[in-house]
């Protein structure tokens, strides 16, 4: 069975959402597989861009201690946070 370069796309989206740190990880993982085919063609552009970004500066945009700059990056981070933020666990 051939993959279509769609299914790939996402697989590799599904890999680089694998990260280095368990609280990025619960984030990204379950926002890519409950969210991300639903947004607007803009917003995913904006989620690739996102998940370029190193951990050490996604940590603390997740975590609400700081904002990206970029207004691109501060929007998907925004769409994150709010969609799967219910779910953590701060204690």
């Amino acid at each position: 069975m051939l993959e279509t370069s769609e299914s790939l796309s996402f697989k590799r989206l599904k890999w680089q959402c694998r990260r280095g740190m368990l609280e990025l990880d619960v984030l990204l993982e379950p926002f890519l597989d409950e969210v991300y085919l639903t947004l607007e063609e803009e917003d995913k552009q904006r989620f690739h861009k996102l998940i370029e970004c190193e951990d050490q500066d996604l940590f603390p945009w997740f975590m609400q201690k700081d904002v990206p700059e970029d207004e691109n990056l501060a929007r998907i981070v925004n769409i994150i946070v709010s969609r799967v933020q219910p779910q953590i666990d701060r204690t």
